[in-house]
């Protein structure tokens, strides 16, 4: 499946090129949380601006309503930028969103399962991919955990 491409013009206006017509901030933010994937290129450049986009509308969504992250997660997030674990965090949050999607598709998947034996099975999955993930994580940042996987 390829990405939706939605240009973005001078004057501010974003152009749906696959439906052919101008959308607006929130339409292209409808059509992320239906699953469709897009790139926004600038339309004289050419550059891709799909970040500058994405980072806009989360800036929109948190300034209405019940923010998502709070003024401390932000500032962690801060401290990460220019630091040597930048890459490594980056990665280490898009894994952890991949974890938390890929868990909601399961929860939906199993709703008509006996919801004890479903959170449970989860809560255990959750744990072993979770201790996974921290592991490569501490891994990559260069605290090996070899003495503690011998003993």
């Amino acid at each position: 499946m390829s990405d939706r491409i939605i240009k973005k013009y001078p004057n501010r206006r974003l152009y749906d090129t696959e439906q052919s017509k101008y959308i607006t901030l929130t339409q292209l933010r409808q059509l992320i949380i239906s699953g469709v994937l897009i790139k926004v290129v600038d339309s004289t450049s050419e550059e891709d601006i799909t970040r500058n986009i994405l980072l806009q509308i989360i800036l929109e969504t948190e300034s209405g309503g019940e923010p998502l992250f709070t003024a401390n997660m932000l500032s962690q997030i801060i401290r990460f930028y220019g630091g040597a674990l930048q890459g490594i965090f980056g990665n280490y949050l898009e894994q952890s969103m991949g974890l938390f999607t890929a868990q909601q598709e399961q929860i939906k998947k199993n709703m008509g399962e006996d919801p004890l034996t479903t959170m449970s099975n989860l809560a255990q999955n959750n744990m072993k991919m979770w201790t996974e993930m921290q592991k490569d994580f501490f891994n990559v940042a260069g605290f090996s955990s070899a003495k503690k996987d011998d003993e």
